[in-house]
């Protein structure tokens, strides 16, 4: 079963209805393109799938994290943990535009990650929070979870980053640094539902994963007057161990909420894609009650001189050189005619005619019919 859903493209405020066309052509021999030469971002279109959807008797939605797989198709993750929708899930998509911007959805399957004992996890209980997904190297897939923090010692679930096959075969876990696991979420370790929104797959196989906003012992979260560091580690793809650990810095809240909102404003790091071996594009994604989304895409590179904190048990107070930081996009709530939403997942789309890659951006929309959608961006990557 599969289906294909109405469209909007979104340029210049104008939306108009079109057709489904063809989904992606293989084009696996495609690289991304040099970060140097990496001018600006321009938009192509935009469309979104209604909350509510179905597909194969579950709802479609949550969608978290998404990479392109060789033959032009899309894999996605949804961010279900189970006891909420269903059965923690992945798709596979075609996703394409026109020469005119108009963009193409197409759910094509829906797949279930597997346990280690090749079970699915439970549909009726949170065990799991997916969140990123990237093709390996091999044609497998590796995947994150935030994991679920409890008081209750049978229902906390520590993160992690795993590898399986496309059929969702579970196939190996990364080790991960003691300082990610959840303890008390007050006086250190993992913060709840702030851990591994990035996720990256370098040229040279590297799998980089990165926590959303500080750790307990790294400070506090993002406000409207200060920002946060997070930590984002490299993972020895041939042995699963971390290699290294780099401090990236996230901003300060562009946008307050208004008075009386159910709660706060955030900040945070909701995913990376790889450009270079040590270089990505980093979302950064603002939320404020009532007002919306605020996107940013950073240029950020691991250069010579940057520290390697892995062995560094708090960045509160330490003397560290973090990444590097050179702002691409700002996307404000309303851009080029387009309201943006809740921004979590990115991946290369195919090239252009004129030689220019693509990105496309999707966002997650928390299963809510009033105000979210299922949004899908696709941006131009400008050269030098």
């Amino acid at each position: 079963m599969s289906f294909a859903v109405p469209f909007h493209r979104a340029r210049w405020a104008a939306f108009t209805l079109v057709a489904l066309i063809a989904a992606c052509g293989g084009d696996d021999d495609e690289v991304a393109p040099p970060a140097s030469q990496i001018a600006s971002l321009k938009l192509v279109g935009s469309t979104s799938i209604a909350t509510g959807t179905m597909f194969d008797g579950v709802e479609f939605g949550g969608i978290s994290g998404l990479d392109r797989a060789a033959d032009g198709t899309f894999w996605a993750i949804s961010d279900d943990r189970g006891g909420e929708r269903g059965t923690p899930r992945f798709y596979n998509l075609a996703i394409d535009h026109d020469a005119a911007g108009a963009v193409t959805v197409q759910v094509r399957s829906q797949r279930y990650m597997l346990r280690e004992d090749g079970t699915a996890f439970p549909a009726n209980a949170r065990t799991v929070d997916p969140e990123s997904i990237r093709l390996a190297p091999n044609g497998n897939l590796y995947w994150s979870s935030e994991g679920n923090w409890s008081a209750t010692a049978g229902s906390l679930f520590q993160p992690f980053v795993r590898e399986m096959k496309v059929d969702g075969t579970h196939v190996r876990e990364f080790a991960m640094p003691a300082m990610y696991r959840y303890v008390d979420n007050t006086t250190t370790g993992a913060r709840s539902n702030k851990l591994f929104e990035a996720l990256a797959v370098a040229p040279d196989g590297t799998v980089y994963a990165a926590n959303e906003d500080a750790l307990v012992q790294d400070g506090p979260l993002t406000t409207m007057q200060a920002g946060s560091v997070v930590r984002v580690t490299a993972f020895d793809p041939a042995t699963g161990q971390p290699k290294g650990q780099y401090a990236y810095q996230v901003p300060a809240i562009p946008v307050d909420a208004p008075p009386g909102a159910a709660f706060g404003p955030d900040n945070g790091l909701s995913e990376m894609i790889a450009v270079g071996n040590r270089q990505f594009i980093a979302v950064e994604r603002a939320f404020a009650v009532g007002i919306g989304n605020t996107i940013r895409l950073v240029l950020t590179e691991i250069q010579e001189g940057t520290t390697n904190v892995l062995n560094t048990a708090s960045l509160t107070g330490a003397t560290y050189t973090p990444m590097t930081r050179r702002l691409l996009l700002e996307m404000p709530i309303t851009w080029q005619g387009v309201k943006l939403d809740n921004i979590e997942g990115i991946a290369w789309g195919r090239t252009l005619a004129n030689g220019n890659r693509t990105l496309v951006l999707v966002a997650d929309n928390n299963f809510t019919a009033q105000t979210q959608s299922t949004q899908f961006i696709v941006l131009e990557v400008v050269m030098q």
